[in-house]
Order: C-alpha cells, then sequence, then structure tokens
C-alpha cells in the first residue's frame, strides 16, 4: 500500500531546558523587540510569574483568569492590553492563561510567548476557545499561536499530584484524538504515539516523587508532542464530547478529559482494531489500569455532573461529532457512553 499524506508544520521556536525559564523568556522577549510586556497569569502561577518577569519590560500583570475563557473575561483582558499599550504578551500558567492570551491576540494580533505550568498543551497550537451563554466555540487561527514556548519541568512541580495527574491525562487525550481525528496522518500519528510512551513512562514518576525533575520533564515533552499531533490532526470525538460537557456546565476541563477517555477509547477501538493496537501497545497494556495506578479522577458526578442534564449534553454533542469518526454515533450510544462515565464504570 502507498503512503500518501498532506502535513503542515506549526512555525514555532521552542526551548526546553528545567530551571532556565527566566533566561529563556527574557532572550524571547527581546528577539520580539518588546518594549511593554502584558503578563497573562493566574493565581496559583504568581509567585512563578513575579519571579521569571523580573527585569523584563512589564507593562502589566494581568491575572483575571478563568476557565473556558468566558467572552466578558476575554474582553476585559483586550481592553486592559489595549488601554496599556502592550505590545507584546507572555502567558505563565496553565491551559486557562494560554487561552485568555490567545483570544487578545485573536483580536489584537500581538505575538505570544507561552510560559506552561501544566500540562494542557494548549501554548503548541492555534487553536483557540470562548464560552458565551454555556456555549463554547473552537476555532483555529494562526495569530493564537504562540511564537514561541519556554518549557521548565521545575515550573509543574508546585502542581499537585492530582492536577498533575489529570492535566497529563489531558495530554494523553490529546494523543489518543490526534490517532483517528479529521485530518490525522502518520506523522501525527507518529508523534502522538511516542507522546503516549512518554506519559506511560512520566506519570507513574510523577506520582512517586512529586517533587522530581525526571518524571515532570517526560509528562512535559509529552504534552508538547500531543499538542503538536492534536493541532495537525484536528479534535476528534472525545474532545468534542469534553468541549461541551465544559462549555455547558462549567466542569474542570483536565479532569473531565480523564473521565472521558477511556470510554471514548472502548468505544472507537474496536472499529479501528490498527490504531487501537498502536495505542494499547504504546500503554503498554490498559488505559484504565494506568488511570487506576494514577488515581485519576473516575465519574463524572464527582465532578459536579448532574444525570437529569445527560439528554442535553447528548443533544449538544450529536452535531458536533467529527467527520471520519471510526464509527457512527447514535443518540443511544452517546446516552450509554455519557452515562457510563458519569456513573464512573
Amino acid at each position: 500500500m502507498s503512503i500518501r499524506f498532506v502535513h503542515e508544520t506549526r512555525p514555532q521556536r521552542v526551548r526546553f531546558g528545567s530551571g532556565e525559564a527566566a533566561t529563556a523568556l527574557a532572550e524571547e522577549v527581546a528577539l520580539l523587540g518588546a518594549a511593554r510586556v502584558m503578563v497573562i497569569t493566574t493565581a496559583s502561577a504568581k509567585a512563578a510569574a513575579d519571579r521569571i518577569t523580573e527585569g523584563l519590560p512589564v507593562a502589566l500583570l494581568h491575572d483575571d483568569v478563568a476557565m473556558h475563557v468566558p467572552v466578558e473575561v476575554a474582553d476585559r483582558a483586550r481592553q486592559a492590553a489595549a488601554g496599556h499599550g502592550a505590545d507584546a504578551l507572555v502567558s505563565i500558567g496553565g491551559g486557562s492563561a494560554t487561552g485568555l492570551a490567545k483570544a487578545v491576540a485573536l483580536t489584537s494580533g500581538l505575538p505570544v510567548v507561552a510560559v506552561p505550568t501544566t500540562y494542557a498543551g494548549s501554548e503548541a497550537t492555534d487553536m483557540w476557545g470562548l464560552t458565551e451563554d454555556a456555549r463554547k466555540t473552537t476555532g483555529t487561527d494562526p495569530r493564537v499561536l504562540p511564537r514561541a514556548i519556554v518549557y521548565d519541568a521545575e515550573l509543574t512541580t508546585s502542581l499537585p499530584v492530582p492536577l498533575s495527574v489529570a492535566s497529563g491525562v489531558n495530554a494523553l487525550a490529546h494523543c489518543v484524538d490526534s490517532m483517528w481525528a479529521p485530518r490525522t496522518d502518520p506523522v501525527d500519528q507518529a508523534l502522538a504515539v511516542e507522546g503516549i510512551r512518554a506519559l506511560r513512562t512520566g506519570l507513574p514518576m510523577v506520582v512517586a516523587d512529586p517533587g522530581g525533575r525526571e518524571g515532570r520533564e517526560h509528562t512535559l515533552y509529552a504534552a508538547y508532542l500531543a499538542a503538536v499531533a492534536f493541532a495537525s490532526a484536528g479534535a476528534g470525538l472525545h474532545h468534542k464530547i469534553c468541549h461541551v460537557l465544559g462549555g455547558m456546565f462549567g466542569l474542570p476541563h483536565a479532569q473531565t478529559h480523564a473521565v472521558v477517555l477511556p470510554h471514548v477509547l472502548e468505544f472507537n477501538g474496536p472499529a479501528a482494531p490498527a490504531v487501537y493496537r498502536r495505542i494499547t501497545d504504546a500503554l503498554g497494556g490498559s488505559l484504565p489500569i494506568l488511570l487506576d495506578s494514577l488515581e485519576a479522577p473516575k465519574a463524572l458526578r464527582e465532578l459536579g455532573f448532574d444525570e437529569s442534564d445527560l439528554p442535553s449534553a447528548v443533544e449538544a454533542i450529536l452535531p458536533a461529532v467529527p467527520p471520519g469518526n471510526p464509527r457512527p454515533v447514535t443518540a443511544e450510544d452517546m446516552t450509554a457512553l455519557l452515562h457510563a462515565a458519569w456513573e464512573g464504570r
């Protein structure tokens, strides 16, 4: 069988080095020629932000950040950037901080340098998301792709183990979705498989030694690979489900991915046996066994999702099912999948 595909690599500079965030960030800001930097960070990452931005030409530090980027939060950040004459954006934190920086870049065109403190992966994609009236809208735009990423595993050591696991499983979800998403190709799948292997190695090390560098580095490296694959392959069924659950019901992003992922994998797997085999080989066995060993969250009901909301969730998910999913998705299928995820079976 001949190999034929089209793959696009997104232009982005990546710097990876533990303990080097301050130096690397200063060099990236200098390369941009920025003189009035807007730093977007979360309350939990503010101490790290203060430390690694010392000496930078910071015009303002903005910590009005919210999960799933509500449009009113995005509007306030855009106004703050304009009001302070910002000429560059630096995001320091997890996916919410990166997402807000992207929302500002989407309308202003300002360049972004991302400094992740979790394994969300948003920093490596040109995808943006905004939530309004309990509906999350996503899209892609080259303006939101950060010009550079500064990866420093030491910035993730303060992330508690349960959040580290949930965030790492979010990266795992990027890998799995990339194996059968609408635009997947052999390059995406190679990146995704390597990402799965690195997560299988890194996440148990993070659980066993939360302050250790090696496990954090493996997991952060995997998160980057996962995001690059996902940006190219596009969102599969898993992410469409999680976007609805997050946008409509305000469920926590990473934890929702951790709960839903095994159910989507077992739903799609039998219809794509070759891909399923590559995923399970890279995992070294069963995904539920790995998740159990990590004590990952298991049930949507534990995240605040009410069983009575299942019908409205199914109704919202079905139109978003991506083309080319390995098997058709009926309302009955989605109801069964979500109910199993709600119960934590």
